[in-house]
């Protein structure tokens, strides 16, 4: 449900900031929306199963408490629904909107390419950092098929500023990718990659920070692109302080909540962006 309601904001707030960009008035057709929410959400779906398949063999042996090695679903099940999700997006969007197919095409390569671990799956897997921004890359790509709903389907050229919304989107995807992994001491488990085990505590928390520190910047470049109000503004540095504070209270005492914390910063922090970049802004302009 979270994921989902996220997953509709990240659509909204891509197609949003598209026409503030482009100086579109108003927003596109509810129907249209429904169609980039389905679209995105389908996509994020497989990414989830791609990864079920990629990391089989790995769950098995270390996290057996997952549904997969616990035997309530089955490799080929899972196979079986990638099959059908890929068939029923292909289907309606060779029906409603086939203008978008070759963006869709680029996403679908680009996930069966981290299916295979881009084919250097030891390399990668011996190298975090090329592993996780390999794989955020994702993110952004998603993000143009969104904001495509918006300006490839009204026969316009994509606004320039978009660029700065494709970079946040690609930052949110680290901050939620090292917040979701960020442990306590007596928390980690052989095997399962965290990143306060490999980069240590604070290494680990430098990291976030810094990535919270690019992503708002690269908003406030997006928002003044737009011309967004200062109150935007404002926000997003409001919204920065408000979240380093889980990061603070676990360097100083790192306990499992404060890292639970972290995650649900990262969440939080992800959720802001997008509605601060597209939603308000675009609210604000109606009214």
């Amino acid at each position: 449900m979270i994921h989902g309601i996220l997953i509709a904001c990240f659509t909204f707030s891509a197609i949003a900031y598209s026409r503030l960009s482009r100086g579109a008035a108003g927003f596109i057709h509810y129907m249209d929306y429904a169609f980039a929410v389905s679209m995105t959400l389908g996509l994020f779906f497989l990414l989830r199963l791609f990864d079920e398949v990629k990391d089989h063999a790995e769950d098995m042996q270390f996290r057996k408490y997952l549904p997969v090695p616990r035997g309530l679903i089955r490799i080929s099940e899972i196979q079986i629904m990638i099959g059908v999700v890929i068939t029923a997006q292909f289907i309606a969007l060779i029906l409603f909107k086939s203008q978008l197919i070759p963006i869709y095409l680029m996403c679908l390569g680009y996930m069966l390419l981290m299916r295979v671990e881009f084919f250097a799956p030891d390399w990668l897997r011996k190298r975090q950092v090329w592993y996780i921004l390999s794989h955020m890359l994702i993110i952004p790509l998603v993000d143009i098929l969104a904001s495509a709903t918006d300006w490839k389907l009204a026969g316009a050229i994509p606004p320039a500023g978009l660029i700065f919304f494709f970079i946040v989107s690609f930052l949110n995807g680290l901050v939620l990718e090292i917040g979701r992994k960020m442990r306590a001491p007596n928390q980690e488990e052989e095997g399962v990659v965290s990143y306060t085990n490999l980069w240590g505590m604070r290494g680990a928390s430098l990291a976030w920070i810094t990535l919270l520190v690019l992503t708002l910047w690269t908003a406030i470049s997006a928002a003044n692109y737009a011309g967004h109000p200062s109150i935007i503004l404002i926000a997003l540095a409001i919204t920065f302080l408000i979240c380093l504070c889980p990061v603070i209270l676990f360097l100083k005492s790192p306990k499992p909540k404060y890292a639970k914390w972290i995650e649900h910063a990262s969440g939080l922090w992800t959720l802001a962006m997008y509605l601060l970049l597209g939603g308000a802004p675009l609210l604000l302009n109606q009214l």
